[in-house]
C-alpha cells in the first residue's frame, strides 16, 4: 500500500426498521429456536425494536404492540411459562443448583411466584441435587482427603452459593462416606410429587 491511499473502513450496514411482517417472523423464528417464557420473549422483541427502529416511525406510524403480539403466542401455545419453568428447574436441578438458585433464575425469566412455587423441587429432588454437586466438585465425603477447616468453609459457601439449604449442605459435607450421603438423599424418597433427576 502506497503513502497516498487511504485505509477505509467500511461501516457495518445498518439493518432496516422492522415491519408488521419482520417483526412476526423474527417472533416465530425465536420461539421456534429458544425454550422460553412469555416475558423473555417481550424483553426480546423490545430489544429488536429499539435496536432496529419501526418501519414508518418518521412518518408518525405506531409500532407494534408486544405485549398482545406476545399474549397472541401464549394463547395459541407457542409459549407456555409452565412447560418452560419446569423444564428451566429440571436442568439446573439435573446440574446440582438448589431451590433458592432455581427460583431466582425462573424470577429473572419473568416467571411468576405461584409458577415457580408449582415446579419447586420435592425433597428427595432437593436432596439429590445436593448430593449432585457434592460429588460432582468431590465436596466433603466425595473427596480425596480430610478437609481443613478453612477448605470445609469454602465448600459450605460454594453449595450455598448454588442454592441449597444450610441443613442440605451440612448433611452431605458431614456424612462419613459417600455411601452415608447417598443413603441420606434416598430417605425422601417417599415423598409425594418428586420430580426431575
Amino acid at each position: 500500500m502506497d503513502g497516498n491511499s487511504q485505509d477505509y473502513k467500511r461501516e457495518p450496514r445498518r439493518k432496516r426498521p422492522l415491519d408488521a411482517t419482520s417483526i412476526e417472523e423474527m417472533a416465530l423464528a425465536y420461539v421456534a429456536r429458544f425454550a422460553t417464557s412469555a416475558a423473555k420473549l417481550e424483553r426480546y422483541l423490545k430489544r429488536k425494536l429499539r435496536e432496529r427502529g419501526w418501519a414508518g416511525e418518521d412518518d408518525g406510524a405506531e409500532g407494534p404492540d408486544i405485549a398482545a403480539m406476545v399474549a397472541r403466542y401464549v394463547e395459541k401455545g407457542y409459549v407456555d411459562d409452565a412447560v418452560y419453568a419446569r423444564a428451566k428447574a429440571n436442568d439446573l436441578l439435573r446440574r446440582g443448583y438448589g431451590e433458592r438458585r432455581v427460583k431466582q433464575a425462573l424470577g429473572q425469566a419473568g416467571i411468576g411466584e405461584a409458577v415457580a412455587d408449582d415446579v419447586a423441587p420435592a425433597e428427595h429432588t432437593a436432596r439429590t441435587a445436593a448430593l449432585h454437586l457434592a460429588r460432582k466438585r468431590g465436596f466433603g465425603p466425595f473427596g480425596a482427603e480430610p478437609l481443613a477447616r478453612e477448605k470445609r468453609e469454602k465448600q459450605i459457601a460454594a453449595m450455598l452459593r448454588a442454592g441449597h439449604t444450610f441443613d442440605h449442605v451440612l448433611a452431605v459435607l458431614d456424612a462419613e462416606s459417600a455411601r452415608a450421603a447417598e443413603q441420606w438423599a434416598e430417605e425422601a424418597r417417599e415423598e409425594t410429587g418428586t420430580w426431575g433427576p
